[in-house]
């Protein structure tokens, strides 16, 4: 009787442990198709993206991630969809509550207030792949810092800090 009862709950645990695994596959082969039909999507012209509110709060400690660019572009590269997944993973530990908190930034090279613009949509780009990836708009705020000019590097200056919050 015991044995059966064992076989019973072997059973039960190979179950729920397929279902986990399953679903793992599924994230994963669905983030590759998303991944692949958005790297080959035009980029939106900066006249048709919706107007954002940027919000004054304060950052709370180190950036979670980090996303970069190349220059003059605001496009998120393939290899990006890894971060996205972490940054949307890290929201929903979360149960509800707090916010993904995007800032953008460039590089000192060319005219300082395309570059400015440059780097807010940068942020819209981070934006909306996480919304695309699940994260309700609602939950993520826009926020200038006091300057766009990226620190470091030119490669480090063209980025969009994440941080959840």
């Amino acid at each position: 009787m015991s044995d059966q009862g064992d076989n019973e709950t072997q059973g039960v645990v190979f179950g729920v442990l397929a279902f986990v695994v399953g679903g793992v596959i599924a994230l994963v082969i669905g983030l590759a198709v998303w991944a692949s039909g958005a790297s080959s999507a035009p980029a939106v012209p900066a006249a048709v993206v919706v107007e954002v509110e940027e919000v004054d709060i304060v950052p709370v400690g180190d950036a979670l991630a980090k996303v970069y660019f190349t220059v003059g572009s605001a496009v998120l590269a393939s290899e990006d969809r890894v971060i996205i997944l972490r940054i949307v993973e890290a929201l929903a530990a979360r149960a509800g509550e707090g916010v993904v908190l995007l800032s953008g930034f460039h590089d000192a090279s060319g005219d300082a207030a395309v570059n400015a613009e440059l780097a807010r949509q940068r942020a819209l780009a981070v934006r909306e792949a996480l919304v695309a990836g699940g994260v309700p708009v609602e939950r993520i705020k826009l926020r200038k810092p006091e300057s766009t000019l990226g620190t470091g590097t030119a490669e480090e200056g063209r980025r969009v800090e994440v941080r959840v919050q």
